[in-house]
C-alpha cells in the first residue's frame, strides 16, 4: 500500500511539473496570441508527461522508451499543422517549434528529470521573450524578403525596377518572369536593411505603372 502511494506520489509530481513548464510557455504564446497558447501548451506537456509514464509502466524492462519514441511523431502532425502560408510568406514555424520543444519538456518532466525540465524552460523563455528583440535588431541590419510585383508587359518597366532596387541599396537574389497576355509579373528575392526596404515599398506604391505588388 505505501509502495502503491509513493508511485502515485511521484507520478503526480511529475505531471505536475509538467502542468508548470506548459503554463510557463503558454503563458508568454497567450501573451503574444499564438494559435498555440496556454491550454494548448498545458495539454501538450501534460499529455507528453503522462505518455512518458505510462512507457515506463507498461513497456518490457528493454523497451521502456517504445511508447515515449512516439510522442515526437505524434507532435510533428501537431506543429504541422501550425505552419501556413502567408502571402509569400511561411508563418508559424516559431509556434510549431514551440509544441515541439514543450513536449520534449514534457517527457523530461515525466521521466522525473525535473532539473533538466526546469532548465529547458528557462531556456525556452529566454529565445521567445529576450532573443526577439535581438532578432529584429539583425532583421534591420539585413533582411531578405520575395517581392512579386505586377504590371503591363514593358521592358522600360522592368529595368526601371531594377535601378529602383540598385538605388534603395538592395541586393537582388534572383529575378523570374511571368507573361498572361498583356499581364506582366516579376519576382525577386531582395535582401537588405529595413530602410532599404521601406524605401523600395514607397517606390513601388508611388509608381503609376505597378499594378499590385506582394512584399
Amino acid at each position: 500500500m505505501s509502495a502503491n502511494l509513493a508511485t502515485i506520489t511521484s507520478d503526480s509530481l511529475c505531471l505536475i511539473v509538467a502542468l508548470l513548464v506548459g503554463a510557463l510557455i503558454g503563458a508568454e504564446r497567450e501573451y503574444r496570441s499564438k494559435s498555440a497558447g496556454f491550454r494548448t501548451l498545458i495539454l501538450i506537456c501534460v499529455g507528453s508527461a503522462l505518455f512518458t509514464l505510462l512507457s515506463r509502466r507498461l513497456g518490457a524492462d528493454a523497451s521502456h522508451d517504445r511508447i515515449a519514441s512516439n510522442i515526437i511523431t505524434g507532435i510533428g502532425f501537431i506543429g504541422a499543422g501550425a505552419i501556413f502560408k502567408d502571402g509569400a510568406n511561411i508563418a508559424g514555424l516559431t509556434t510549431a517549434t514551440s509544441i515541439w520543444v514543450t513536449s520534449a519538456l514534457g517527457m523530461a518532466a515525466g521521466a522525473g528529470e525535473f532539473a533538466l525540465a526546469f532548465v529547458g524552460v528557462v531556456l525556452v523563455l529566454v529565445v521567445l521573450a529576450l532573443f526577439e528583440k535581438l532578432q529584429l535588431v539583425i532583421d534591420r541590419m539585413n533582411h531578405m524578403r520575395p517581392c512579386r510585383i505586377q504590371f503591363r508587359a514593358s521592358n522600360a518597366t522592368v529595368s526601371a525596377i531594377d535601378e529602383a532596387i540598385r538605388s534603395c541599396g538592395l541586393h537582388r537574389g534572383y529575378r523570374r518572369f511571368t507573361r498572361d497576355n498583356d499581364r506582366f509579373s516579376v519576382s525577386y528575392q531582395l535582401s537588405g536593411n529595413a530602410d532599404a526596404h521601406r524605401r523600395f515599398s514607397d517606390y513601388l506604391l508611388a509608381n503609376d505603372q505597378v499594378d499590385g505588388f506582394e512584399y
